[in-house]
């Protein structure tokens, strides 16, 4: 895809770290923290989940459906291969995992498809990658990885915005007190992890996170 389209301006990405191994509990955190940020408003959801078994995360994914609902774009982080029997609506690749054109080749043309880019270099060849996003980080410095790529700050972002007309997605740091410099840099979406899915946010805070992100994107 070459030309740029409507994309969400708030994707929430819900890490498996943050969720508990009893299964019995975490199937009711999964139900309470995806209702509560699709009632808030939002359309589009990524599922993160590294080191989980292709069980876990098949069961884990079965969760995110029950709770969201038929609507939202769920998305799989790194699993392709499981994208379709979890039934979800795409994947998301890093620099680290599978290849773009592998990725789609899996998915078919039916499916969205993202990939992480950290710098100039990295993004001219996302944008020739048959994805429907490209993401471009960290914007500021995050903590939700162990080993994050260097901060590329807003003029990251402003670069990445005039090398590619794809939907640009903001991810790294970014909370309601920096949200609208980010999309004022460029980005048409920011992503968020701890802001809206941190360890200590309640389920009901999760959903209030949403909605304060979402006044302040518009």
């Amino acid at each position: 895809m070459s030309s740029r389209k409507v994309f969400p301006t708030l994707y929430p990405i819900l890490d498996a770290g943050i969720l508990s191994s009893d299964p019995g509990v975490r199937r009711g955190e999964l139900l309470r923290l995806v209702r509560r940020v699709v009632d808030a408003g939002i359309t589009i959801l990524q599922y993160r989940n590294k080191a989980g078994t292709d069980a876990q995360v098949l069961e884990d994914a079965r969760w995110i459906r029950d709770g969201a609902g038929p609507d939202p774009t769920l998305i799989l982080n790194d699993r392709v291969d499981l994208v379709e029997r979890a039934g979800f609506d795409g994947a998301h690749v890093g620099q680290g995992d599978m290849v773009p054109a592998e990725a789609r080749r899996i998915l078919g043309p039916g499916r969205v498809l993202g990939v992480s880019t950290h710098n100039r270099e990295q993004l001219a060849v996302a944008d020739k990658a048959p994805v429907d996003y490209i993401a471009i980080g960290p914007v500021f410095a995050t903590m939700s990885k162990a080993n994050p790529d260097p901060v590329v700050g807003l003029e990251g972002v402003r670069v990445a915005r005039r090398l590619t007309g794809r939907p640009l997605v903001a991810i790294g740091g970014i909370d309601p007190g920096n949200a609208k410099t980010v999309v004022g840099a460029g980005a048409d979406c920011v992503a968020v992890l701890s802001a809206v899915f941190g360890r200590a946010v309640e389920p009901l805070e999760s959903g209030q996170r949403v909605l304060e992100f979402l006044s302040v994107l518009g």
